[in-house]
Order: C-alpha cells, then structure tokens, then sequence
C-alpha cells in the first residue's frame, strides 16, 4: 500500500525561516514522510539526524539532475542527506522540439549512470509543457519516455498533467511499473498561478489517480499556492489520502 509523504515545496517560505521546526510541525500532522526540495543552508547530516528524530522518511528528494560539472556536488549532498532516489524535470522550452527533448533526455540519462555510483537512481517530475506539445501525434512527454533509459522511475504530477489536458487517471494507468511516485493536489488546473484547495473541490479526480496503477509507492501531497492557511489545508488533505488509501 503507498505511503503519504509531504512535498517540502508546500512549506517553502516556512521552510527557509525555520526549516527543522517546520519538519516537527509536519510530523505532527501524521505525514510519514517527506520529500525534500532544499536545505535552506543546513548541512544534510543534520537535516538527515532531524528527520530520523522525527520518524519521518526520506521518501525521494528534488534535486538537479547530476550531470555536468556539478555532478559531484549534488551527488555528495544527497549521499550525505540519506536519498535514495533523486527526482527533476527539464525546462518548457526544451519541450518545444524533438531536438530539445533529446538533449533532455541526454542530461537525464548521463545523471542516471552517475547517480548509480552513489547507488541512487533518478526520477522524472512533469509539469505540463510535455502534454501541451505534440509531434506527429505524439505528446512531448511520450516522445520523452522513448529517449530516457529504462531506469529512470517515473513521479506523475497528476495536477500538472490535467493543467495539460490529458486524463491523469488514464495516464497514471498507462505508465505500469515506472510509476512510483504521485504529487496530488487540486485546483482548477489552468496554470501555474493556481489557487490550489482541498481534495474534491477542483477538477482533478484525486481518488482515481489514487488507485489507478499499484506500482505507486508513495503519494505526495504538494500544495504550491494557496488561498487557504497552509498547515490547514495540509492536515486537511493528508487525512483525505489517509482515508482514500
């Protein structure tokens, strides 16, 4: 059965006043685990003594893709953080030709080989230029699981795919064994200025992308903007998973 984990961007503002208070206040809420997005400038092996005082699993991290010359650098702080699994995404206008897929693709597959030195692997997060591009009938994001190694594991933002005009339900369905990771959030899924609200008042069918496909490993609730008091909304939308789980 998937766990439920906090995406930390949720709490980004929180997070870079007082990011070891802020995960307390998530274990509070009952959320098993998190995925972080930054440091907000603590060294990982205290981050990483926080979350392990706490109870709170690593689920998988956002971080660049290690590739290039900041290969190492990105590979150590994870290593030392205790990730397993490092999870980015290519810029929009990489998803406006072929060409720009591919040298995408390249990034992510030369951040593959170096991710398993350390014994990490790497993920891939949409947003929602990969559905709203198309070749030849094709989206962008299908050209892009064409060109990527086999290893890569797939985190479907549901909210992002339907802000691109495709059914995550049907697409969640379709990704079999390389789906493991879901961010869940809900909206009226137009943009990436979205007020985003609690499970069941937007137009994303949250219980269905929950049991779409069994290979999930954990479902993320991320919240990027919100109209409603943040640690409200993330209790509120924690206990809904908990119950459609």
């Amino acid at each position: 059965m998937p766990k439920i984990a906090l995406q930390m961007w949720s709490l980004h503002d929180e997070a870079g006043r007082d990011l070891l208070g802020v995960l307390e206040r998530v274990a509070e809420i009952g959320y098993p685990g998190v995925e972080s997005y930054d440091l907000y400038g603590h060294a990982p092996k205290v981050v990483r003594a926080r979350l392990d005082d706490l109870g709170l699993e690593l689920c998988s991290s956002h971080a660049p893709f290690p590739a290039g010359t900041a290969a190492t650098e990105i590979l150590d702080t994870y290593a030392e953080l205790g990730a397993g699994t490092l999870v980015w995404s290519l810029e929009p206008d990489e998803f406006t030709t072929l060409d720009g897929i591919r040298r995408g693709a390249e990034r992510i597959n030369e951040a593959v080989g170096n991710a398993a030195s350390y014994g990490m692997r790497i993920g891939y997060h949409n947003h929602f230029a990969e559905f709203r591009n198309s070749f030849d009938g094709r989206s962008a994001y299908q050209v892009l699981l064409g060109e990527l190694d086999a290893a890569v594991v797939l985190e479907l933002d549901a909210y992002w795919a339907q802000a691109g005009g495709v059914d995550p339900v049907e697409l969640a369905a379709s990704l079999g064994e390389r789906l493991e990771y879901v961010h869940l959030k809900d909206g009226p899924a137009q943009g990436m200025d979205d007020q985003l609200v609690p499970y069941g008042e937007g137009v994303v069918d949250v219980a269905g992308v929950v049991r779409a496909n069994p290979s999930v490993r954990w479902n993320i609730v991320e919240v990027d903007r919100s109209s409603y008091e943040k640690f409200w909304l993330l209790k509120n939308c924690y206990e809904r998973l908990v119950e459609l789980v």
